[in-house]
């Protein structure tokens, strides 16, 4: 009942804002040539997906996007799990180091790579992983200074090797963090990509809204607007079902024991 009262106010206030812009852009409270009329918009987005490539630039953004996410979860887990606390001298060593990183501003270092790499995939790539890999890093860090020392304790009194100390008890308890970080990541995934795109590429969603500023197609750039917000609402929402799913069920098994058994 309380699933189906939170969907209701999210879809009314949706609905209500949708409403909003319409009237405000139908009276002229604010000008129709910089906000249309949000159902001109939507019929600006069905020309675009019928006469234009649109999803052509879906396909090469989600697929940039994609890359550079992956990439990110492949290092920061990892790392995450290495600066953690298991390895003290190393972690004292590279914290600092670590936390400088942190701390550029993807915008900058995006012209560096730039200089480096070259206008090309490899570059856009690169600055999304750069940019995904900091909340995946730090959130599995968090987790693991953070977990519950009991269920530690538990688990080794059950006799479990590092391995299986690691994969049944460990991971699991963690999880909730770093799903934490990957969908912060998600978010900045696409955050970064159109920005790169409107900086050094010819294709794509970015490249698509900067072309159409550029031809004053105010609509052409709602409509697009409103593709990646769906794209990043799409991309959260899938991943929020995989933690609710993977990671609930987990921790239910943990907290029951019968992980420690297997």
């Amino acid at each position: 009942m309380k699933f189906k009262k939170d969907t209701l106010y999210k879809f009314t206030t949706i609905f209500a804002f949708l409403a909003l812009w319409e009237i405000i852009s139908r009276m002229q409270i604010v000008n129709p040539l910089f906000i249309p009329p949000f159902t001109s918009v939507l019929v600006t987005l069905k020309d675009m997906f019928i006469s234009e490539d649109l999803m052509a630039s879906v396909g090469i953004s989600a697929e940039r996007a994609l890359v550079g996410f992956i990439i990110s979860i492949i290092i920061g887990i990892p790392l995450g799990f290495l600066l953690g606390g298991w390895f003290s001298k190393l972690n004292l060593i590279t914290e600092p180091v670590i936390e400088i990183f942190s701390q550029i501003n993807p915008f900058i270092l995006f012209h560096i790579f730039l200089l480096i790499l070259g206008i090309g995939e490899i570059t856009k790539i690169a600055v999304i992983t750069w940019t995904c890999t900091w909340p995946i890093m730090f959130n599995t860090i968090y987790g693991i200074r953070n977990m519950d020392t009991l269920i530690l304790k538990a688990a080794k009194a059950f006799g479990l090797g590092k391995w299986r100390l690691f994969s049944k008890v460990i991971m699991p308890s963690i999880l909730p963090s770093v799903f934490v970080g990957i969908r912060i990541s998600a978010g900045y995934s696409f955050f970064m990509l159109i920005a790169a795109e409107m900086m050094g590429a010819k294709s794509g969603l970015g490249w698509l809204i900067l072309n159409n500023q550029e031809n004053y197609a105010i609509r052409k750039i709602f409509a697009v607007a409103i593709v990646i917000a769906f794209l990043g609402l799409f991309i959260d929402t899938i991943i929020k079902f995989i933690e609710n799913k993977f990671v609930v069920n987990k921790s239910e098994r943990i907290f029951n024991g019968i992980n420690l058994n297997i």
